[in-house]
């Protein structure tokens, strides 16, 4: 096999040339909207707002904008910023076979490196797909193992943030994959700060989107990393999962379909692991005709990182309640919907949704666990107090490319994490530019905080 640092180089700078068919650019239109949705809450929340503190800039020293503090910077805080955003809310794109979210790194660090650089916005549209193209199938040579230790976003999203970057900044296959490789040395961000307490998980992002603009810069004046990072004995892909790549299955297809048209857009607020069982609720309720009330207890059974992720009895945070299954699937069945409001103060600590929580169980399917990361299912058994026993074997998740949503579906959304952070009239017009027009998202300004719009 050739070299895949090379292959997937060489795949990249083709999208500097090759025609963007309809479908293709639809996918990045539909991708941009889905980040500015799932990023302008983060924009009025902790940890971007205080990261946006920590690292100050004075206005006019770059073209890049940062959504969060409202001021001009320079493409990599920008990057820095705008991306902890994208991920703080937990409603970011997913590739699913890959178990990452390419959209928070790679679409900050493209849009902040445009802005500054003033490109096209079909130069942007390509650099996008590009980072998607590659960032996405590295993820497939290195998943489900890398996923034990590593958390794909922060990691393999530093080297799709480095591949936009290097595409604006007119990267020939070369410097590409000296910015491929000295990102894959950038590259961090371990489970325990995505799965234990704090904010760290969505600063992974954050700095896979400045670190990887740093990797596509440093390429950009002939600084040159290893030609075989990615697959060499001691390279990427062996120091972060248990082979040096399955390469074969990363570069299938190559030339033939691209990642950013297999995208999962999220439906529901929280841990992607635990959409199978809010699905399957759904339809279940639906079907049998049973509220929360009727309930003796739900027993759900789901993959590995399911159970390793996302069985939190009581979560004490809202971040806490984004990954546990108990929380989001009591939410569900009570309010309705876990959207932005399903994790308010008030509604944490709501007693209902506590009880039911008590009767809800997580465990492993070991049957699951081998499907995954490519089936994303879970096996419920609903015990209702009349002696009902009703089971369901959910196979798909909303939102992934075999059941999307629709172009409909994906504009509500955007509207729904925009109401209050923007004014509707600007909304509008940011929804419109970004579907339908021939420049670059610029300057916008949120509402602060706990505030309102001017």
């Amino acid at each position: 096999m050739s070299n895949p640092l090379s292959a997937l180089a060489q795949a990249a700078c083709d999208w500097r040339r090759r025609p963007i068919d309809g479908a293709v650019e639809w996918a990045v239109r539909r991708a941009i909207l889905d980040w500015f949705a799932t990023t302008l809450p983060g924009c009025v929340r902790a940890p971007a707002i205080m990261l946006a503190k920590a690292v100050p800039e004075t206005d006019g020293s770059g073209g890049a904008w940062s959504y969060v503090d409202g001021r001009a910077s320079t493409p990599r805080r920008a990057a820095l910023l705008n991306a902890t955003a994208s991920h703080t809310v937990e409603f970011d794109d997913i590739f699913k076979d890959g178990g990452y979210h390419p959209g928070s790194p790679t679409i900050a660090a493209a849009l902040a490196l445009a802005q500054h650089l003033g490109s096209s916005l079909e130069e942007l549209h390509r650099a996008i797909v590009a980072g998607y193209e590659v960032g996405c199938r590295i993820s497939l040579a290195i998943q489900p193992s890398h996923y034990t230790f590593w958390h794909t976003t922060s990691t393999v999203g530093t080297i799709g943030a480095a591949v936009a970057g290097a595409m604006l900044l007119g990267a020939d296959d070369r410097s590409l994959g000296n910015a491929i490789a000295l990102s894959s040395s950038f590259a961090g961000g371990h489970q325990q700060n995505l799965q234990g307490k704090g904010l760290a998980k969505a600063l992974h992002p954050g700095h896979a989107a400045d670190a990887g603009l740093l990797a596509a810069m440093a390429a950009a004046v002939g600084i040159a990393g290893s030609s075989d990072s990615l697959d060499a004995e001691n390279g990427f892909a062996a120091a972060t999962s248990d082979t040096t790549g399955n390469w074969e299955a990363a570069l299938a297809g190559l030339g033939e379909w691209t990642p950013i048209t297999r995208m999962t857009v999220k439906a529901h607020g929280c841990c992607g692991h635990i959409f199978p069982a809010l699905d399957a609720i759904a339809v279940m309720s639906e079907r049998h005709s049973f509220r929360e009330k009727d309930i003796a207890r739900i027993e759900v059974h789901g993959y590995r990182a399911t159970e390793a992720m996302c069985n939190r009895p009581d979560p004490a945070s809202a971040q806490d309640a984004r990954f546990s299954l108990q929380y989001c699937l009591a939410a569900r069945l009570i309010l309705g919907a876990v959207r932005l409001a399903a994790f308010e103060e008030e509604t944490l600590a709501r007693a209902d949704i506590r009880e039911l929580m008590t009767r809800i169980s997580v465990t492993e399917d070991p049957d699951l666990t081998v499907e995954y990361p490519r089936r994303r299912q879970a096996r419920l058994r609903v015990i209702l107090r009349d002696g009902r026993v009703l089971e369901h074997l959910q196979q798909t998740r909303r939102g992934d490319p075999e059941n999307p949503l629709n172009d409909a579906e994906i504009v509500a959304k955007f509207h729904e994490l925009a109401s209050g952070i923007l004014s509707d009239t600007d909304a509008a017009s940011l929804r419109d530019a970004i579907l339908y027009g021939a420049e670059l998202p610029r300057k916008m300004l949120v509402a602060p905080a706990g505030g309102s719009l001017p």
